[in-house]
């Protein structure tokens, strides 16, 4: 019996590098900022009711993380998914948009 060794060259091409999925991203309003390196972001979205298929405002807030403190109540603000870095918060501050 004989045994074929591979060499790296004869072998198949590498797999190309493969990139963790892109982060959500939401924009919002800063409409707490009372906590340290913490901000609360309310994001408004406009979705169809189920049922009755009239346009809806349905919002939702967002604890993100605010490293320096930048961000003041009212500003209009990108944050980005990331890890989680305690129970609720689980968005970092990417961009304040408009002051």
């Amino acid at each position: 019996m004989s045994e074929q060794q591979t060499t790296p060259e004869s072998s198949a091409p590498a797999a190309p590098v493969q990139r963790p999925p892109s982060r959500k991203e939401r924009t919002g309003e800063v409409v707490s900022t009372k906590m340290q390196k913490t901000i609360v972001v309310k994001v408004v979205r406009r979705v169809p009711h189920p049922r009755y298929k009239k346009i809806v405002k349905v919002s939702e807030r967002f604890y993100a993380h605010d490293e320096k403190g930048e961000a003041k109540t009212g500003d209009r603000v990108l944050i980005r998914e990331t890890r989680p870095m305690s129970k609720l918060k689980r968005w970092e501050l990417a961009e304040i948009l408009k002051h």
